[in-house]
């Protein structure tokens, strides 16, 4: 069949009074050929027109007499490897190569179905996520602890200098505080200060750490974890740390924890006014409706009963100058001064 720009050169070559003969040797095609061509009608074809082409019959393979008993093991074993098939139809005669059994097990080896992740909605004053993020600045890495009302996805950050259970008590009262009263629950990540062990995906429980269950009695609060890598389902905290990353600290210089704390702090009240894109209300105006369901704060901070006491800062004596009566004069006698030097 002859070819698109075959066709083009052809008519061309005839146009400008080339013989045939010319130009069966210029494309290097027999003169018979050619005169096939122009007596089919081949070059009277329209331009644009585009071959239509059947699909290619399938080349006969080695694997072809064991494509059943692959299918066949793999709807039985869905994650039965490549490798062990191979070696199954060696056994059963086969002497083509592994590659090519590899590639056709990629194409036909059943994939369940991802597992949906089912976006759930906690009523106000129920549930507030808990999690730490880790940054890095130019004097030091510094950890952010979110915590986010689950009703009005209200957010309270704060940069710490370690991620320890001190840290996490004294963020967590802090947030409280900030949010005037404490939800039912806290949901947690696999924090070792809050969980130190999770067998549910053995058929046990969890295995909560001691100390955070007397801060969590004292604060009134039931604390949950997460399954073990299925840490989507504390989405309303994940997502406020990408846009702690993305929309705070990514492309801002700090002086350093002061300067970051000061940039925080009108940075979240800024935060919590925006529209939310999942609610689409404003945080601060959902958060009054869950304000007064919240439960009472504490009366006290917690007292821990493992944790050392911080020690007390030590105040250096300052030098003392001597004391000098200055007197005071009205500033129009200091400018007279000033006049006179000059």
């Amino acid at each position: 069949m002859i070819g698109l720009e075959r066709r083009m050169l052809l008519r061309h070559y005839l146009e400008t009074g080339m013989s045939k003969r010319a130009i069966a040797r210029k494309l290097k095609i027999s003169p018979d050929t050619l005169y096939r061509w122009i007596q089919c009608g081949d070059l009277d074809r329209d331009l644009d027109e585009t071959p239509e082409y059947g699909p290619r019959p399938p080349v006969p393979t080695k694997l072809d007499r064991f494509k059943l008993l692959i299918h066949a093991r793999l709807d039985a074993f869905p994650e039965l490897s490549s490798v062990r098939l191979f070696e199954e139809i060696q056994a059963d005669g086969y002497t083509g190569g592994y590659t090519q059994l590899k590639e056709y097990v990629r194409t036909v080896r059943p994939r369940p179905e991802p597992e949906p992740v089912v976006r759930f909605e906690t009523p106000p004053a129920h549930q507030a996520q808990v999690d730490f993020a880790e940054f890095k600045f130019s004097w030091g890495k510094r950890f952010a602890l979110l915590v986010v009302l689950g009703y009005s996805r209200l957010l309270w950050l704060r940069f710490y200098r370690k991620q320890d259970m001190r840290t996490l008590f004294s963020g967590l009262e802090e947030a409280l505080a900030f949010f005037g009263g404490v939800p039912r629950e806290l949901l947690f990540d696999q924090m070792k200060a809050v969980i130190t062990k999770d067998l549910r995906l053995l058929g046990g429980q969890l295995v909560r750490n001691e100390e955070f269950q007397r801060f969590a009695a004292h604060w009134s609060f039931t604390a949950r974890a997460c399954r073990a890598y299925r840490a989507q389902t504390k989405g309303k905290v994940e997502r406020p740390i990408h846009y702690v990353r993305d929309n705070f600290v990514y492309g801002r210089a700090f002086l350093g924890d002061g300067d970051l704390h000061e940039q925080s702090t009108r940075w979240l009240e800024r935060a919590n006014r925006r529209i939310h894109g999942t609610t689409r209300e404003r945080p601060i105006l959902r958060f009054e409706q869950e304000r007064q369901l919240l439960r009472p704060l504490a009366e006290r901070p917690y007292h821990s009963l493992v944790l050392p006491p911080l020690p007390e800062p030590v105040q250096k004596e300052r030098p003392t100058a001597p004391f000098v009566m200055v007197e005071r004069r009205p500033l129009a006698a200091y400018a007279a001064l000033v006049a006179g030097a000059v």
